[in-house]
């Protein structure tokens, strides 16, 4: 389908794109990599009165330390952050969910802030975000502000950037020394994810000290597993781990579509939530 008529501007600078961004209102959208936001033109689910285009902005771009933080240009995109070496050694498990994003051809082309920003409760990174207690970074005219993951997204498809903020970068505090696994179930290969469960797991003298468990595709926001993380505290072998893999699903509400009613993605959290978290801890 043919997109509506709308305005365009490609600013050279975070700057100028917040001014184009506080003139227009809610009448804009931003355009990073175009994996999220040209199908929805294409398909009549937006109506931007202007499009923002962002996409060559090179200080939105990369990787570098600060600290006890890796801070990720909301513009790298997805192929790049798969081989940071930084990413690699610190945040394994973001390079690992990234590695499951759609084809090579969006992994080139789309975007971590862009993933992040469309707040899609399926998408892989959210999930992920959420598991790391990652920050996200807003610069707006009134000048930049810190936005822990826990409290940026909002409902489907709607995040707590206001419409004159432009997200500009990711940061993901390190986690060497954690075990780490994504575990994603889909109808078909390079889909959206049915059910996915991120998983950070610290152990210690061969019991699990503390759990961090991410939840795709459960509710209208991507979620942490908190009822298993807690239960998880102190599991030793495989059986603990089981038991409390099975609370994964409390205290969600998974969608009924075409794909899967909510009992069968509750059972799928279960499952992969069993899966990812002995993995992670070395045992499965």
């Amino acid at each position: 389908m043919i997109p509506p008529a709308f305005d365009y501007v490609r600013p050279a600078g975070v700057d100028e794109a917040v001014r184009a961004l506080a003139d227009a209102g809610e009448d804009a959208k931003v355009l990073a990599g175009g994996q999220s936001l040209l199908p929805l033109l294409r398909l009549r689910l937006a109506f931007p009165e202007l499009v923002v285009d962002v996409g060559r902005i090179p200080e939105l771009r990369g990787v570098r330390e600060d600290g006890d933080t890796l801070a990720i240009g909301a513009l790298t995109t997805h192929h790049d952050v798969v081989h940071d070496p930084l990413v690699r050694r610190h945040a394994g498990l973001l390079t690992q969910a990234t590695e499951a994003v759609a084809d090579p051809a969006v992994r080139h082309r789309g975007t971590l802030g862009g993933s992040l920003a469309h707040a899609d409760p399926a998408g892989d990174l959210p999930a992920v975000a959420l598991a790391l207690d990652a920050e996200l970074v807003a610069q707006g005219p009134g000048g930049r502000r810190t936005i822990p993951a826990r409290e940026f997204f909002a409902d489907y498809l709607q995040t707590t950037l206001a419409p004159d903020e432009l997200l500009v970068e990711i940061r993901v505090p390190k986690r060497d020394g954690w075990g780490f696994r994504y575990e994603k179930f889909s109808r078909v290969a390079q889909s959206w994810a049915m059910v996915g469960v991120a998983a950070l797991v610290r152990r210690d003298n061969g019991h699990i000290t503390e759990a961090r468990v991410g939840l795709t595709n459960m509710g209208a926001t991507p979620l942490r597993a908190t009822a298993a993380e807690e239960a998880l505290a102190g599991a030793g072998d495989a059986g603990a781990v089981a038991r409390a893999a099975e609370s994964a699903a409390e205290g969600t509400r998974p969608s009924r579509d075409a794909s899967a009613s909510p009992e069968y993605r509750a059972h799928l959290a279960r499952v992969l939530t069993k899966r990812a978290v002995l993995s992670a801890a070395g045992m499965g």
